[in-house]
């Protein structure tokens, strides 16, 4: 009966691990198609919660991303908010420079607070470059 139990608590353990494995196997959506099935995902959840107006409006979106939506053009859609938020950075930097050389505390502290906004959003464009 000893025996028993281990190999009962490996069986269950096996079972319950298969969900997931299976789950890490599924490839992940890239480019329109991870793009058509987040807008997918929007509108189930308006369905469920009952919000028609929005259901509607994810749908006409989705219908636009499916006609127009090539991979190559949201790749260049991405490089080009990389390449803004860049400039961006690059414009806080120079901001935060010139405050530095007034010495003016406040305005110091601002224009940090702003550059580190500016390099936040220049991750995320970045992050989104790969999916």
């Amino acid at each position: 009966m000893k025996f028993l139990a281990p190999f009962a608590l490996l069986t269950v353990a096996t079972f319950m691990a298969t969900p997931l494995l299976a789950a890490e196997e599924t490839p992940q959506l890239t480019g329109c198609a991870a793009k058509r099935q987040a807008i997918s995902t929007q509108i189930e959840q308006a369905k469920a919660h009952g919000n028609s107006e929005q259901q509607a409006g994810l749908e006409k979106a989705l219908s636009e991303v499916t006609a127009n939506c090539t991979d190559a053009s949201l790749k260049k859609e991405r490089e080009n908010k990389v390449l803004d938020a860049k400039h961006e950075v690059s414009r806080r930097q120079a901001d935060l420079d010139k405050a530095m050389k007034k010495g003016d505390s406040d305005k110091i502290n601002k224009r940090k607070d702003k550059l580190a906004q500016s390099r936040k959003d220049l991750q995320e464009a970045l992050d989104d470059l790969d999916k």
